[in-house]
Parts: structure tokens; C-alpha cells; sequence
């Protein structure tokens, strides 16, 4: 699966929250390494944030326009799914 895909017009902001060493964040660190640069190269200007904190459940916020907010867990999931949910979430 690639990550080369653009975002939907409505969203303002991809945030992902991970521990660096939890084991329920490895997929969301495996996802970074393996999918984030093709993600940023296909939407260049888009903000995509990357927050790392010790001991927190990876999560991921997607805000829209007019402040709308959705999180969805990203815990023991694997790399695809990762970037399966971001999909979802983000068209």
C-alpha cells in the first residue's frame, strides 16, 4: 500500500502522538520510518506533526475546519494498518 495520496480539502492538521520506546507504538514508529517522507512529498505544504511523550498510547487527531477534532487509538497496530487508518480518517 502507498502513502502517496493527498489529503481532503477540509482537513487542517494530521497529528501523531507515539511513546519512542512503548511496544503498543511500534507500528505508528515503523509507519514513520518506512511511510512519512512519501506522505509529506505528496502534500508539501500540509502540516503533519509527529508528538513523542514517554509512556502514552498512540493516537491519532485529525482537525478539520471550524476547530472539528477526531482521534482514533492507534495501539498494537501494525504498520499498514497505521497507514490504513490515516486514510480513513484523513479523505
Amino acid at each position: 500500500m502507498s502513502a502517496a495520496f493527498r489529503f481532503a480539502s477540509g482537513l487542517r492538521e494530521v497529528r501523531i502522538h507515539l511513546c519512542q520506546t512503548g511496544a503498543a507504538s511500534k507500528g505508528v514508529r515503523d509507519f514513520i520510518e518506512k511511510h512519512y517522507v512519501e506522505l509529506k512529498s505528496t502534500n508539501p505544504k500540509f502540516p503533519i506533526l509527529i508528538r513523542e511523550c514517554s509512556g502514552i498510547q498512540p493516537r491519532l487527531w485529525a482537525r478539520f475546519e471550524y476547530g472539528k477534532e477526531k482521534c482514533v487509538p492507534l495501539s498494537n497496530l501494525s504498520c499498514q494498518d497505521v497507514l490504513s487508518k490515516i486514510q480513513s480518517v484523513t479523505k
